[in-house]
């Protein structure tokens, strides 16, 4: 079997994008270019010999530390006590955060997310360790050892050309699709623990810009051909209907997320409806995306997978100019309010520091870290359960690469953490 790390570095390569690209000021480019695709596929204390019997090792040790008085009673404050999670805004690590540095520095996250990515080829992830889907068991065993509840990133759609919808009509991909989601749950369920599953990112802002009036009913998609959604309609909002329906049935202890795009539509109020029409107020939380690159990224224009139209990348901390936080957490308020009233968990959140030049690879500017983990009431406010930080390609700053600035602000955070509602 082809070592899991060398599958990664080939999926990097072929797929245009990662998911999570919030658009700049411009509000309409979504996200492209790729790197965290099979990042996490290592296997330390996992595997052997490139095959893995599954399960976990070690406990969720921590999950009740740092605990706060807030009363329980939001939704945010449910989901944590569901995750076995002690009642307060919730840290996580994901992308390019191997659990050996995680470990060297004495980092406890919350959360630890990992991709799942590809359909129907040999180098999609089911394939990257044995027995079929065991990476998924690989992924839960890090994070156990981290004290961490895992999170997968679902990333399915993109195999041949992010944007691409072709796909959902193609019923030999979208038969390799749904066998996926299957054995995902199925793989969670020898898990036997929480997790959370983040479902498509980037996918349903091209879903609401290519279907007919932005109706997700009026995106054929094959659904029915997986016996457990055969009740399902053929279309976008039976994929997210399916992935619930496989959820709760295989894996009833993980927590499923949509992610909305905030380019999908021409307003808030219009991705608002649409992800409404898809059912994503069904699902478990939503998920939250700034930035898939460092700001210092996309402002010097030098790496390849940082070519994007579009300005305000790296945010005003004051929030006196446009764009700034506040901006951003309005937002994320609306998406909170109109979403079921359902908890936010915002992902791949960017690792870069607040600088005045924009930096260099592995080293840009970014405030977002700063901001975030200096102001966690501001995301309890907005609707927040948690966030999770991490690189969204190969070249930009990791807890590696950020001067200790994750380790120092994580941990004074956790010293004093912001309760839920």
């Amino acid at each position: 079997m082809i070592p899991s790390r060398t599958i990664a570095l080939a999926l990097v390569l072929a797929l245009a994008a990662c998911g999570g690209g919030s658009s700049s000021t411009s509000g309409s480019t979504p996200s492209t270019g790729s790197g965290a695709a099979g990042s996490g596929a290592s296997s330390s204390g996992a595997t052997s010999g490139g095959t893995t019997t599954g399960g976990s090792s070690g406990t969720s040790s921590g999950s009740t530390s740092g605990s706060s008085s807030g009363s329980g009673a939001s939704a945010a404050a449910q989901l944590a006590a569901k995750l076995g999670r002690a009642n307060r805004l919730l840290v996580g690590l994901g992308g390019e955060s191997d659990p050996s540095l995680v470990a060297s520095q004495g980092l406890k996250p919350d959360l630890y997310d990992q991709y799942l990515v590809g359909a129907g080829t040999s180098s999609s992830w089911p394939n990257w360790n044995s027995p079929a889907g065991a990476y998924v068991n690989v992924v839960a065993a890090n994070a156990d050892q981290m004290g961490a509840v895992p999170m997968f990133t679902f990333y399915q759609m993109a195999t041949n050309g992010d944007g691409n919808l072709a796909d959902l009509s193609n019923q030999t991909f979208m038969a390799a699709y749904w066998a996926n989601a299957v054995l995902m749950f199925q793989r969670l369920a020898i898990y036997g623990k929480p997790a959370l599953v983040n479902v498509e990112p980037d996918f349903w802002g091209y879903v609401e810009r290519q279907a007919t009036s932005a109706d997700p009913t009026k995106m054929f998609a094959y659904v029915d051909i997986t016996p457990d959604c055969a009740s399902l309609p053929n279309d976008a909002t039976g994929i997210a209907a399916c992935m619930l329906v496989l959820g709760r049935k295989y894996a009833p202890k993980v927590a499923i997320g949509f992610p909305p795009s905030d380019w999908g539509g021409n307003t808030t109020a219009d991705v608002v409806a649409f992800m409404q029409k898809v059912g994503a107020d069904k699902a478990d939380f939503v998920v939250m995306q700034t930035l898939d690159r460092d700001a210092g990224c996309f402002d010097a224009q030098t790496e390849s997978d940082c070519q994007r139209s579009g300005s305000g990348w790296y945010w005003d901390e004051t929030n006196t100019t446009h764009p700034n936080f506040q901006d951003h957490l309005a937002v994320a308020l609306a998406y909170h309010q109109g979403i079921g009233g359902l908890p936010l968990v915002w992902w791949q959140t960017p690792l870069g520091v607040p600088a005045t030049a924009f930096g260099s690879t592995n080293h840009w500017r970014d405030n977002r870290v700063h901001y975030f983990l200096n102001h966690p009431d501001q995301l309890v406010a907005a609707g927040g359960l948690g966030v999770v930080f991490g690189a969204g390609a190969s070249t930009q700053t990791t807890i590696a690469t950020d001067g200790g600035q994750y380790q120092a602000l994580s941990k004074a955070y956790l010293a004093n953490p912001t309760p839920l509602p």
